[in-house]
């Protein structure tokens, strides 16, 4: 066989080309003719993969799977010839332009069909997720615009033949993209997207695939706005006759009578905000953490804080190096630090488990109580025995908890839930943990004004307790509040913890993220413009609000991520990652005057950025993440008390992480009284001990969802949700 292309080539297996569409992924896409006739789209794959025997055997397995899906907005597999000189695939025709065509020709589409690009997109990738697949090559050029709504083929051909296993997620992005595309063009501007969309296509863009929302989720999302759909048909004029003229010109007629394709109801779970900055496909490095070297040394700082490292820096995609300490375990460096641990521990004992209807998304716990939080419902659990406490309730969550989420906390006897009800969205609810009934319920997230007048969408991202105040924080989206090169607007809510009563509320570009201590009435805000210094900033919610003392970050260019803070609180210390993002500083939280100052400096000469620092329940220790190495220093005066260190391979085949070394925030390390509880980028959870630094145990879950476990941890007990199972294990088991 002749390759397409070249001189005289027509025909690919049993198929006469026509026309030449373009290239997506690992192939060239042509319209052609059956021997019967008919059309057809034939795919065929580049030469370079089809030397590649692992990626022919690869595509067969992919193809046999392929032709038993089906669903509105795929295109189904009807022939194929893996074994080829060239292999290739045929998938049924569609009348239509590609996404790219019709942008490029005609420019962006209108709200409405941006929402039922988005719908039609997320059903067909919900079908193929659901199957076990991922399609691998979403976007602008392999999206088909038809009269009947988007169409993707039941198979995508990405086009690099050695990558890391793909997930569900890297789908996500790809729909994120082609919608951006949609409403921009080629300029990629946030900015272009209606404010019904802006959060849940932007989410689709976070770097931690735990953040992106599923094919599912974003298909929920828009049905529950419940927004009017197009009239008529769903796509310009200008793109249904540049349709007509081109199935003319094969001799066939576009499908479909005109009418609006699928739009859906819908109301919007919480959803996180966008990272700002420029958005492309394969987002991954953002302002997140890591790190160049994978293992870290602590070089103890008094004065400058800028880097004692030098070299290239890495980034989220390099490649990690393999952690081998020269001295033994335990015994003291030359520059006095502690030598580092390399933990290792026995299989964990569960104390119970138990397997429910559906998939938690969110769990809280106390040590009496477990809030098991689904997408349709939440339940309350005896903590020592994992029964059932009183009836669930219809309050959901279906976005749930990740690195830049948390829609659940404890305090007091009370549990707090951002939540959506069968009749409500947007609420914050109070459960009296020891019946599991509602206590009182107030609004938080939707549409609203500022206070200079402008619309924007309030989207609560985590709720926290101090005292007897609740606050939910989060971020405001929407035309003229948060932009992708700009500031964005960032809102704190305060309610009264007794009566859900509003007691004040704050917004403004100062606020990206916050940091709620457990005491006291300091808040902690940081913000940065991408380039520009970031903004450490006391908010004083004893004055409503007021802004206190402040402190440039210089280069720490990744506060500007939207999220959970890098920074943590102890016995009236505020600690806050500086310099480059090697150092971690304590500043008194009253006054924010400087208490001492800890830079970490990688083995290899790689420039280090520490993850998101922790503290424990009694105050004492501060834990700071740095790629593969966990370090406790004592909050009073920065002293390194023990460093851990994993060893052995991530689950992707390089050195293993720490996950709070690698994600903006969030719950990749909790503690109990005694206990350090951290994940790992090899799906293990561990159990260290808090004064040694010695593994207790570990507890591996290989069948653990691709975005990982969710997790919680209630007096000397951690509870552990994997797809539909819940599990339960205590601090000290063996």
């Amino acid at each position: 066989m002749t390759l397409p292309g070249s001189e005289g080539a027509r025909r690919v297996g049993p198929y006469t080309l026509v026309v030449r569409q373009g290239t997506v992924g690992g192939g060239e896409v042509f319209t052609a003719r059956s021997e019967a006739g008919s059309l057809v789209t034939v795919t065929v794959v580049r030469p370079e993969l089809a030397a590649d025997a692992g990626f022919r055997d690869r595509l067969r397995t992919a193809v046999e799977a392929a032709r038993t899906r089906s669903g509105a907005f795929l295109v189904p597999v009807v022939d194929a010839d893996v074994d080829a000189e060239v292999p290739w695939l045929a998938t049924a025709f569609a009348a239509g332009l590609s996404l790219r065509q019709a942008v490029d020709r005609h420019g962006p589409l209108s709200e409405p069909a941006l929402r039922v690009l988005a719908d039609g997109l997320a059903r067909a990738l919900a079908v193929l997720h659901a199957a076990g697949a991922v399609h691998g090559d979403v976007g602008p050029d392999s999206v088909l615009l038809t009269m009947d709504g988007p169409r993707i083929a039941a198979l995508g051909i990405p086009g690099a033949t050695a990558r890391p296993a793909l997930l569900p997620a890297d789908d996500m992005v790809g729909l994120g993209t082609a919608v951006l595309f949609a409403a921009s063009g080629d300029e990629l501007d946030a900015g272009a997207l209606p404010l019904s969309l802006y959060e849940v296509i932007e989410g689709c863009l976070y770097p931690e695939p735990a953040d992106r929302p599923t094919a599912e989720q974003l298909v929920d999302y828009l049905r529950r706005q419940n927004l009017p759909g197009p009239q008529g048909s769903w796509l310009p004029p200008a793109v249904t006759a540049d349709m007509a003229a081109e199935a003319a010109a094969l001799g066939s007629a576009p499908a479909g009578g005109g009418g609006p394709g699928p739009v859906p109801p819908a109301e919007p779970p919480v959803t996180p905000g966008l990272s700002r900055r420029k958005l492309v496909l394969g987002l991954a490095a953002g302002g997140a953490v890591l790190l160049g070297g994978v293992t870290a040394a602590v070089a103890r700082s008094s004065g400058d804080s800028s880097p004692a490292s030098k070299g290239a820096a890495g980034g989220s995609g390099s490649p990690a190096r393999p952690a081998s300490p020269s001295r033994p375990a335990s015994a003291p460096s030359p520059s006095g630090e502690p030598e580092p641990v390399v933990l290792d521990g026995p299989d964990a004992v569960k104390a119970w488990s138990g397997t429910g209807e559906h998939a938690p998304t969110c769990v809280e716990a106390s040590d009496t109580r477990v809030m098991v939080v689904t997408g349709t419902a939440t339940t309350f659990l005896d903590a020592s025995t994992g029964k059932s406490v009183g009836p669930s309730l219809d309050a959901s969550a279906t976005m749930g908890a990740g690195s830049l989420r948390h829609p659940a906390a404890y305090a007091d006897g009370v549990f707090y839930l951002l939540c959506d009800t069968p009749k409500e969205m947007g609420l914050l609810a109070a459960f009296d943990a020891a019946r599991g009934k509602s206590k009182w319920v107030a609004h938080v997230s939707g549409f609203g004004t500022t206070g200079d007048g402008r619309e924007a969408y309030f989207g609560s991202t985590f709720v926290a307790v101090a005292g007897d105040t609740v606050y939910v924080c989060g971020r405001l989206t929407g035309s003229g509040v948060s932009s992708v090169d700009g500031p964005t607007t960032g809102f704190i809510r305060a309610f009264d913890a007794a009566t859900g009563k509003t007691l004040w509320r704050t917004e403004g570009t100062d606020i990206n993220n916050v940091l709620v201590p457990p005491s006291g009435t300091s808040l902690l805000a940081t913000s940065a413009v991408p380039g520009k210094p970031a903004l450490v900033q006391m908010i004083n919610a004893g004055r409503k609000g007021a802004r206190g003392w402040k402190l440039s970050a210089p280069k720490s260019a990744y506060y500007f991520n939207t999220g959970w803070p890098l920074t943590c609180y102890a016995a009236g210390t505020f600690f806050i990652c500086g310099g480059r993002g090697e150092t971690l500083l304590a500043v008194d939280a009253a006054t924010g005057r400087e208490k001492w100052k800890q830079s970490f400096a990688a083995n290899s000469g790689d420039e280090v950025r520490i993850g998101t620092p922790f503290t424990g329940p009694d105050g004492t220790n501060v834990f700071v993440p740095v790629g593969s190495d966990l370090a406790a220093l004592s909050t009073a005066d920065g002293t390194v008390r023990w460093i851990a260190r994993l060893d052995g391979p991530s689950d992707m085949g390089t050195s293993n992480l720490f996950g709070a070394s690698v994600a903006l925030g969030g719950r990749d390390a909790q503690c109990s009284a005694d206990t350090v509880f951290v994940t790992d980028r090899a799906k293990t959870l561990w159990a260290i001990d808090a004064a040694t630094g010695r593994a207790r145990w570990k507890y591996h879950d290989p069948a653990q969802p691709d975005t990982g476990f969710v997790w919680a941890v209630g007096g000397d007990r951690v509870f552990i949700a994997s797809h539909l199972t819940l599990t339960a294990i205590d601090a000290h088991a063996r």
